[in-house]
């Protein structure tokens, strides 16, 4: 995406940002640096880092610290933490994106590299927060974010259990700091072709019985490149109070940025207007079947995504909602009376405001891009016509 970054729209902030060597997590340290801030590059590769570093100062001079520090060392991250503090405050933004990817079967899997897995993405962000939040609320500002993930999926156990649990933690966070003005939030890069995800992937794909190509042909239009993903990141912190307990993506971010708005409202068959409440039940709760049954179909990675950011959204799990239709239309063959949840169908119609935000910029093929979109403003407009009989 050729997105336009204002240099002056994190001036004067400071950026701690982990695992920012390369990447990802590179790519966002640059994109802070073109807005204005000063990042803290903390990177366990000293190679990386200084050089990661020096790129950044080449073009940006004097904005980029880089510290060699092991996640996975409390001491270490504690020393970290007391030296910015005591040489340059404490930062504005503490940005959670360092990770480690251990890939294998449960069971075989050994204690050491689940240890090591929890060190690096949980113990540290948990960490981290900890010792920033005290300075943090003394200032009443800041904001601390996390990078989370799919959520469960075959043989990446030892990661995911650990990644989710950010979203967790992130969510309990931000429950205890609202009505200040310290923000934090969960953000998912999407899938990216990165040294770190080949690397799990080629392990997870074998696992599957597939190739590297075939387990990225799979999935080949919902890739985003480093560079977007990265800045995604960086301009993400620019709504952080809109995106305060929430969990988002990447793309979620650039459209959000770009002021993505979409009419949905649009023109669809008349015939719509005609139908009565139970027929308008009746169409959103089949269109609700395809989609779910759709959703059943999809790669493991990003069915558990989709499944999780629905629950999030909606306060129910799918299948929770797919039982609540079956009953509607059962009743409804019956002609029984019904009794219908104002609120299922508010959330329901929230959820697919965003889903239709999101898909903007997730489907690059545009036919599809096209039928689903129209499709997801039929499914609003279907709402917002119940919601007035209700």
């Amino acid at each position: 995406m050729n997105i336009k970054l204002d240099k002056d729209a994190l001036l004067n902030k400071t950026v701690l940002i982990t695992g920012a060597g390369g990447g990802i997590g590179l790519e966002a340290a640059k994109a802070f640096v073109a807005m204005g801030a000063k990042v803290f590059i903390v990177e366990v590769n000293k190679e990386k880092g200084t050089e990661a570093a020096e790129f950044i100062n080449g073009q940006y001079p004097n904005k980029a610290i880089f510290f060699n520090v092991d996640l996975a060392d409390e001491t270490a991250v504690k020393k970290l933490c007391d030296e910015i503090i005591s040489k340059y405050g404490c930062p504005n933004i503490l940005f959670n994106n360092a990770a480690t990817v251990v890939t294998g079967e449960i069971g075989e899997v050994t204690v050491s590299d689940w240890d090591y897995s929890y060190a690096v993405n949980l113990k540290a962000p948990f960490l981290l927060t900890t010792l920033l939040l005290k300075p943090m609320k003394e200032k009443n500002n800041g904001c601390i974010v996390f990078v989370s993930s799919s959520g469960a999926a075959p043989y990446l156990g030892a990661y995911e259990t650990f990644k989710t649990a950010q979203v967790e933690f992130s969510n309990t966070l931000s429950m205890e700091l609202d009505g200040t003005h310290i923000f934090t939030y969960t953000i998912a890069p999407g899938l990216v072709r990165t040294a770190t995800a080949e690397k799990s992937i080629k392990n997870v794909a074998a696992s599957m019985g597939m190739t590297t190509d075939e387990f990225y042909m799979q999935n080949e239009s919902h890739i985003l490149n480093v560079i977007d993903a990265g800045r995604g990141f960086a301009v993400s912190v620019l709504k952080a109070g809109e995106y305060h307990g929430q969990e988002i993506s990447s793309i979620q971010a650039l459209n959000d940025f770009q002021g993505y708005t979409e009419n949905t409202s649009a023109d669809y068959d008349k015939d719509t207007d005609c139908l009565s409440k139970i027929e308008l039940l009746d169409k959103i709760t089949s269109a609700f079947f395809a989609q779910y049954d759709g959703w059943q179909s999809r790669n493991i990675f990003e069915k558990q995504w989709v499944l999780r950011d629905f629950k999030k959204s909606v306060g129910m799990s799918a299948d929770a909602v797919q039982k609540e239709f079956i009953q509607i239309k059962e009743r409804i063959e019956h002609n029984e009376e019904l009794t219908i949840s104002i609120k299922l169908f508010e959330k329901l119609l929230h959820y697919w405001e965003h889903q239709l935000k999101l898909l903007q910029g997730f489907e690059k093929d545009k036919e599809r891009l096209a039928e689903y979109s129209q499709a997801i403003r039929e499914w609003i407009f279907d709402i917002q016509t119940l919601l007035t009989f209700i």
